[in-house]
């Protein structure tokens, strides 16, 4: 086989991998605005970018394998006994799988580093007059309440753009606190104490949901969250009643 021959397989599975892979990385920068929670905090901010992130650099890897699939099966379809299969061009060129070889290490590489980054973000308090909320998941409810003040009430009332400290824990089986809007995500062990923090950077409503399975109910154990300004947050924790 001619070298102009040899040459006309890897310029299709060029091209096809170039589409793909313009494609999937169309999709992975467009699709998490449509398919992710909203952010409001920089916990989430951080969860969405990573998603991008490792989303796009596996969109050249994901194009290879398709663009692969592809050739093969418009090369390498049965057209008859008489028919000789074409010679294996691309896993013959060694400077082919050189450079899917160099392309994916470099690229796996790059996310452990990413993802390791991103587990050792620091969770722990700035030091800046954190708000406490003290969490306690029960069968089938959350309630939440306002060190300092006479405040406990079943829905979470948050003040925008003032760190939060919540101190979760359960009173009778293990529950799952999570508020999906902020990428806060902790279990609620009973006679333990868990220790997480965000920032709320976005007025609205949130839901607050259980992520472990507790019992018959569980799917019924969400509640209301809100982000709301300093100023509303402080009327809100007036206009509470005294507990008995």
């Amino acid at each position: 086989m001619s070298d102009q021959d040899n040459k006309k397989p890897l310029k299709l599975f060029f091209w096809l991998w170039a589409i793909i892979t313009v494609a999937g990385v169309a999709v992975s920068l467009w699709a998490p605005g449509y398919l992710m929670p909203r952010s409001m905090s920089n916990n989430m901010h951080l969860t969405i970018l990573t998603m991008v992130v490792f989303s796009v650099a596996a969109a050249p890897v994901a194009a290879g394998v398709y663009a692969a699939s592809i050739y093969m099966l418009r090369t390498w379809s049965y057209r008859g006994d008489d028919v000789p299969p074409p010679a294996p061009v691309i896993r013959e060129n060694n400077k082919v799988v050189a450079s899917w070889l160099l392309a994916s290490t470099v690229l796996t590489v790059f996310l452990l580093i990413w993802g390791l980054g991103a587990l050792a973000v620091d969770n722990s308090s700035t030091g800046k007059n954190p708000l406490v909320v003290d969490v306690t998941g029960q069968q089938w409810v959350w309630s939440f309440s306002y060190p300092g003040t006479h405040v406990e009430s079943n829905q979470l009332y948050l003040p925008e753009n003032r760190e939060v400290e919540f101190r979760v824990t359960s009173d009778d089986v293990t529950h799952g606190f999570w508020i999906v809007n902020m990428g806060v995500q902790v279990d609620a062990n009973p006679g333990t104490i868990t220790t997480i923090h965000t920032t709320p950077n976005r007025l609205g409503e949130f839901t607050v949901r259980c992520e472990q399975f507790c019992g018959l109910n569980h799917s019924f154990m969400d509640t209301e969250g809100f982000v709301v300004s300093t100023q509303n947050f402080n009327s809100w924790l007036a206009a509470q009643p005294q507990r008995s």
